[in-house]
């Protein structure tokens, strides 16, 4: 995947997409899109497309932000160690676009004991019923019962 210019992600994503994604923004807790979506279906990159995240690993963190156990494939994000705000934190980017998502904390539920905390503005939600006609039924066995 070719990265878009700033010109066109500028033009493409909102300001707080942009300020998020791309200059390793934060949103606000408890006043962003995903923060309690409970419906089924995945969470994709808002710049690139790429499948980051699925409702069946989705938990309420308390934080107010979106929170994970983990991501669809290891492969779709790169961990980088983040020391700003005089704290080491981990930072989840995603791996095709090099998107800022959020940051990876190890005070997680099972099965993983993780929690990817994620800000929305940085993520796309496909629902289920929606999955296939916009290219991602590949992952629709994620929800067979």
């Amino acid at each position: 995947m070719q990265k878009p210019s700033d010109l066109e992600l500028k033009a493409k994503l909102t300001p707080l997409q942009y300020t998020v994604t791309q200059k390793d923004g934060t949103e606000r807790p408890f006043a962003n899109e995903y923060w309690d979506n409970h419906r089924e279906g995945i969470y994709v990159d808002v710049v690139s497309g790429e499948a980051l995240f699925s409702s069946t690993d989705k938990f309420d963190s308390g934080t107010g932000w979106p929170s994970f156990t983990r991501p669809l494939q290891k492969e779709a994000v790169v961990e980088k160690t983040d020391r700003s705000h005089l704290m080491t934190r981990t930072e989840v980017r995603s791996k095709g676009a090099d998107s800022h998502l959020g940051h990876l904390f190890p005070d997680g539920p099972a099965p993983t004991g993780m929690r990817y905390c994620i800000n929305s503005a940085s993520l796309r939600f496909i629902p289920k019923e929606d999955m296939e006609k916009e290219g991602y039924g590949q992952y629709l066995h994620l929800f067979k019962k």
